[in-house]
């Protein structure tokens, strides 16, 4: 048995720790899709505070849901969408504070609720970055479809992009990201499948505040099990090792456990596309006085596999174990053993399946640098996004590397007749890899600035026919005299050598 086993044990001992910040919302980012009434607002249940996505993004509609769907939810981030019927690519982009550092929970929920009276269910897909994340697909307009992702930024900026796939107009409900402490799960971008409260028959969904990272769990429990519970709290487990994936204590004051005490339990999960990875990480707690005579000792197997053997879990503490299978199923066995008095039990369980983001992001200056010339000269084009992936959605008017190695870079960013007015932006100077920079046929004012020289790998500069005075700077000329650069700066007067 010992050669089947799948991971190795992650069992902490712990004294009781309070959850830091399990009522601070500064490191959540809440995003009502399409509120227009109001600027923002404290969710009633959860006290969540989401504002509305009107100064986020520049492009799409606001909508309200049908009445009739509005009456059939009570969740008012549901009650208002942005759609996107222009465009083939619509991109939020949320700025996340040392994001090359740092894991995040991605979360965005999406239901339709008829909001354009079509009664027709649309098709589109979803992108992290510059990766396909999902296809959203709806089985009937009152279905509530969440997709979230623990996702390992690469950069200060996570983009959430909506693309049209020509089978219905793209829209989004409600966006939320929220910042994860220490090495939360021990790998880099994990999509949820499911993550479950085990052993409710009803109640509520499990979030925020009571989960300090907004993780949502959800009941759920079989005829063939019964449910135990305890009101005293549970442990959460020790910080030491940096692992603060525990679910919250009012998840793990209740546990499922088979109905027939002679029972092993079972679960089993088939995701309805042909999954890679999956991950399964199980929580057990003891929650019941055991009497000297009782003993609760269990094996998990998973698909066939010994994980672990001889499992006691604490009076009171958690304890997690986790399976990794590179199959596209899951079919967990807890099985009793000869010396236990007593059934096994288990409290949560959560799956994911491994996610390849691995697409070359644009270098991280050069996405700082072309974002603030964006905001300095008011651009109105659908930069959205990632500028230089995936190809297919480049940006309009630029160019950048591909040479299949490295970070992209912009090589190229052609501005010519955009309307352009004040100076020569400042950023364009960070750009450090531009080869062509086209300014031609603007109303750009002030001097030539002399840090245009200074990019090393500028091979043609168009200023034409715009409003720049004074003179051109000498190391510009020179380049241009010793053919190392194309430079164009007629049709503006008051501009000399």
């Amino acid at each position: 048995m010992a050669g089947h086993v799948l991971f190795a044990i992650f069992q902490l001992a712990s004294t009781l720790v309070v959850l830091v910040q399990s009522q601070n919302q500064s490191r959540f980012i809440s995003i009502d899709c399409g509120l227009v009434d109001q600027p923002s607002y404290t969710d009633e249940t959860t006290s969540i505070y989401y504002t509305s996505d009107a100064n986020i993004i520049s492009t799409g509609i606001s909508h309200s849901i049908s009445s009739k769907h509005k009456t059939q939810t009570p969740k008012r981030q549901l009650w208002t969408v942005r759609s996107f019927p222009e465009g083939e690519r619509n991109c939020y982009t949320l700025t996340a504070p040392q994001g090359s550092s740092r894991k995040f929970l991605v979360r965005a929920m999406f239901m339709y609720g008829n909001y354009d009276g079509e009664n027709s269910l649309p098709k589109f897909d979803i992108y992290l970055g510059a990766d396909w994340w999902d296809t959203l697909v709806f089985q009937n307009a009152s279905e509530i479809v969440t997709k979230e992702i623990i996702y390992a930024a690469s950069s200060d900026f996570v983009h959430v992009c909506l693309l049209n796939t020509n089978t219905g107009a793209p829209f989004i409900s409600v966006l939320e990201l929220r910042f994860l402490d220490y090495d939360v799960y021990l790998f880099s971008s994990l999509d949820l499948l499911a993550r479950h409260d085990l052993g409710l028959l009803d109640g509520e969904l499990v979030r925020f505040p009571d989960d300090a990272y907004d993780r949502i769990w959800t009941p759920y429990n079989t005829k063939d099990w019964k449910q135990i519970n305890t009101s005293l709290p549970v442990d959460q487990g020790s910080t030491s090792s940096g692992l603060m994936n525990y679910p919250p204590s009012i998840v793990m004051r209740s546990a499922a456990t088979p109905a027939n005490a002679g029972n092993n339990m079972e679960f089993n999960f088939l995701p309805g596309y042909n999954a890679s990875t999956l991950y399964a990480y199980m929580y057990f707690a003891e929650i019941q006085k055991l009497q000297e005579n009782q003993t609760r000792q269990f094996d998990i197997f998973v698909n066939g596999g010994l994980l672990s053997a001889d499992i006691s879990p604490f009076y009171l503490r958690t304890i997690y174990y986790l399976a990794v299978k590179p199959e596209p199923w899951l079919n967990i066995w807890l099985n009793r053993t000869e010396r236990s008095t007593l059934p096994p039990l288990c409290n949560a369980i959560e799956i994911y399946v491994e996610k390849n983001l691995s697409q070359t992001q644009t270098q991280e200056t050069d996405v700082d640098a072309i974002m603030n010339i964006k905001s300095f000269y008011g651009i109105k084009r659908n930069w959205q996004g990632d500028p230089c992936t995936p190809q297919a959605y480049l940006w309009d008017g630029l160019n950048c590397s591909y040479d299949g190695s490295g970070t992209r870079r912009i090589t190229s960013l052609n501005l010519s007749s955009g309307g352009l007015t004040r100076n020569i932006a400042p950023d364009i100077y960070n750009l450090k890899s531009i080869e062509y920079l086209d300014l031609s046929d603007n109303n750009l004012v002030g001097e030539v600035p002399s840090f245009l020289a200074q990019l090393q790998f500028l091979k043609v500069l168009d200023l034409e026919d715009n409003k720049l005075s004074g003179t051109i700077p000498s190391e510009l000329i020179e380049k241009s005299k010793n053919g190392t650069l194309k430079l164009s700066f007629g049709g503006n007067p008051n501009l000399s050598m």
